[in-house]
């Protein structure tokens, strides 16, 4: 049998509140590759006013804008990482890489010798 860490990292605010974690990071990533919060919310099958909930309460935790906002148009509407989001994004993707790799580590280091073929 072969074991697998799965470590999800969800980033709390002080007073308990979500501060960060793999949902709002997808958003972001999404929003990044289609320039759109709706389009984002349609690949990830979530409703608008759920991911504008979910990133206001976001942004109020961390207490800076993740996303700029342009309302629609002729040239039609849009949302762009701030910078701020972007550094959050990255950040988060790097922890969440040093945590895999350190799992894995950990969990052959304690499994191993019952289960060889671990990570």
């Amino acid at each position: 049998m072969k074991l697998t860490p799965k470590i999800t990292i969800k980033l709390i605010a002080d007073g308990g509140e979500k501060g960060f974690g793999p949902g709002i990071a997808e958003l972001l990533e999404k929003v990044n590759s289609t320039g759109s919060l709706r389009a984002a919310c349609a690949l990830m099958n979530m409703s608008y006013s759920k991911a504008w909930s979910i990133l206001k309460s976001c942004e109020k935790s961390l207490g800076f804008d993740l996303l700029t906002r342009t309302t629609g148009g002729e040239s039609g509407g849009g949302s762009v990482i701030t910078e701020n989001g972007r550094n959050m994004l990255a950040c988060y993707r790097r922890l969440e890489r040093i945590v895999a790799e350190e799992s894995r580590r950990m969990l052959q280091e304690q499994f191993g010798g019952l289960f060889p073929d671990t990570v």
